[in-house]
């Protein structure tokens, strides 16, 4: 990560500078009291009192309020008169110009470009970037009117389309100052953003400077945000190609990314067995949190209208009582948002509405069922979990396993600034950080995501199963493969709902040697062998690669080798190709080889 221009160390210095810059706070009535970083980041904001100051803070850890007390302090210091802010959706400016309201800051969320000018009644404008992009003229009018503090909410939007980056040139160049905030991994694409400085890092990589970062791991040690529990589930999935051609294969096995990624379309799709085994196994999860957490809501985030609804059916099917559902093209959708944040019911499905600063704090379960996979995308989802309320929440979401977001992850601390200049590897290949960024990202902006992923071929899901697979937190895997519903899973799914970070590892390191111990007892039996004979050579070829999968998988949770490995040294000592290259014969060497080694 590049150097910022502040760090988020706490220290002295910062906290010298910031006594003489508030002096009467609490007389204006500003607002909460301010966290420690909030605090650290104003101060580092009043050393320097510059034009413009980007702020990265992790999703949950309060950006919201920080910009609203310096807005506060500017206005009441005098050194602007009008207050602009800038949102990705129509929900987000409703949410900024409702929380500005609590601090005594008017905006307008309804100002419409037709309308020019605003009431003297109003401190300023909530906008979306949108908006901003179709009469840039009207809001430079707007800016240079009055000295103007514009807030720039998840700035990384204005690198969307070089239009929207061109307008809020042309609206916001003439500003007093500019405030950018975001809450996420920036775009992995080179359109620079405006109001963003850039300087070369040690690779000559142009690269976004921050003047002040909070990162995931230090809002952890704040308890500022939750630990986030990665429940992964695996399973076989049956699907037909456009072709004609039925294809099989297991979530987390070693796939080509085509593949993969219709494996992962079937596991996601209602009418097979995985999505309703992991809906009731988030749902046992949610059971358990509540125990601890009364209001505690789950949120299941789906790739479209159609899968939303069945999932939502399934859900009533399960629980009971009807899920809220949300979709962003929907005129009360704001509204079934706020209803659910402020009430109890247990589950929300949503397909974009919930994936970007929209605040719902009881949200401590998750289901990710959409096949999005950007950086920025995971990112954004996985902060409408983290937002802690007390020492001691915790967040569940529940993935299927994808390499892409497994990686996803295991990185969630990692803190990224937006680079402008690629490598030429990553240039040259649209798929270096999972799947088509640039793809899935339009797709969620116009939650047609499973059409966007037509270009791997139509395709009809068969049948799917799912298998609880093991957890991830903190950099560690905890667990072993298990069936659905056995004891091995509900002792991960019953962790209790109030922990600290360091008490959810050393639950979950004794839950990990208690299912040893069980296997230790009752060893898992081998997969009997599939019948091959009498069979055309490629229908019998693929069996014998799906038989080796599971046996190479079974060992793989047996001594905790990585499955890649484990093919890797069967090749040596059986000889032969790569399995996508072995013959039947060498194919069956192996089989018969980790038979041998199982069964003792």
């Amino acid at each position: 990560m590049s150097t910022h221009l502040f760090d988020a160390a706490p220290g002295a210095q910062q906290a010298a500078a910031l006594s003489p810059a508030f002096p009467d706070r609490a007389a204006r009535g500003t607002g909460p009291k301010l966290r420690r970083w909030q605090e650290e980041a104003l101060a580092a904001y009043f050393e320097r009192e510059p034009r413009d100051f980007l702020v990265a803070a992790t999703p949950g850890a309060g950006k919201t309020t920080f910009a609203l007390r310096l807005a506060k302090e500017l206005l009441a210091r005098g050194e602007v008169d009008r207050v602009t802010v800038v949102a990705p959706t129509d929900h987000l400016k409703r949410q900024w110009a409702e929380s500005a309201e609590r601090v005594a800051i008017h905006l307008n969320p309804v100002f419409r470009n037709s309308d020019g000018w605003l009431g003297k009644h109003w401190h300023g404008a909530a906008l979306t970037y949108a908006q901003v992009g179709v009469d840039a003229a009207v809001h430079k009018r707007l800016t240079e009117g009055a000295r103007t503090l514009v807030i720039l909410d998840e700035v990384h939007h204005g690198g969307d389309a070089l239009s929207w980056g061109d307008a809020m040139r042309e609206a916001f160049g003439g500003a007093t100052r500019r405030l950018s905030l975001s809450g996420t991994p920036f775009r992995s694409d080179t359109a620079a953003i405006p109001f963003v400085e850039y300087a070369p890092d040690q690779h000559g990589i142009r690269t976004s400077l921050t003047d002040y970062a909070y990162g995931y791991r230090r809002a952890l040690e704040d308890g500022v945000v939750r630990p986030v529990l990665f429940m992964v589930y695996s399973g076989a999935m049956r699907w037909r190609t456009s072709a004609g051609d039925e294809v099989s294969a297991r979530l987390g096995e070693p796939l080509t990314k085509d593949i993969t990624a219709q494996a992962w379309r079937t596991a996601l799709s209602p009418e097979g067995e995985w999505i309703p085994a992991v809906l009731k196994a988030a749902d046992q999860r949610l059971t358990e949190v509540r125990r601890h957490v009364p209001d505690a809501g789950g949120l299941v985030i789906a790739s479209d209208k159609t899968v939303a609804r069945a999932y939502a059916k399934q859900l009533k099917e399960l629980t009971g009582q009807a899920a809220t559902v949300v979709l962003s093209d929907e005129k009360e959708a704001s509204d079934r948002i706020a209803a659910f944040s402020a009430g109890t019911d247990r589950w929300l499905v949503a397909v974009r509405m919930v994936s970007e600063g929209v605040d719902v704090p009881r949200l401590s379960v998750g289901v990710y069922a959409t096949n999005a996979s950007t950086p920025l995308f995971f990112a954004q989802a996985i902060g409408r979990f983290v937002r802690a309320r007390k020492r001691g929440e915790t967040a569940s979401v529940f993935l299927p396993n994808v390499p892409v977001l497994l990686k996803l992850a295991e990185q969630l601390e990692l803190e990224r600034d937006h680079a402008l200049d690629r490598p030429e590897a990553e240039a040259g290949d649209p798929m270096a950080s999972g799947l088509d960024d640039a793809a899935l990202d339009a797709a969620n902006r116009s939650e047609k995501a499973s059409e966007a992923m037509t270009a791997l071929g139509a395709f009809q899901a068969l049948g799917s199963d799912a298998a609880f697979d093991r957890v991830l937190y903190d950099g560690g895997e905890f667990g072993f493969e298990a069936e659905v519903g056995s004891e091995e899973e509900l002792d991960f799914l019953g962790l209790p709902g109030l922990l600290e970070p360091d008490q959810v590892r050393d639950l979950l390191q004794h839950r990990q040697a208690k299912q040893q111990r069980r296997g230790k007892k009752a060893p898992v039996a081998a997969p009997a062998p599939a019948p091959l004979a009498d069979i055309p050579l490629h229908r019998r070829i693929k069996e014998q690669r799906q038989l080796l999968n599971d046996l190479v998988g079974l060992w793989s949770h047996r001594t905790n080798a990585p499955h890649g490995a484990i093919h890797s040294e069967l090749r040596r000592t059986c000889g032969g190709p790569a399995v996508a290259q072995a013959s039947p014969e060498q194919l069956e060497a192996r089989i018969a080889l980790l038979r041998k080694r199982i069964n003792g």
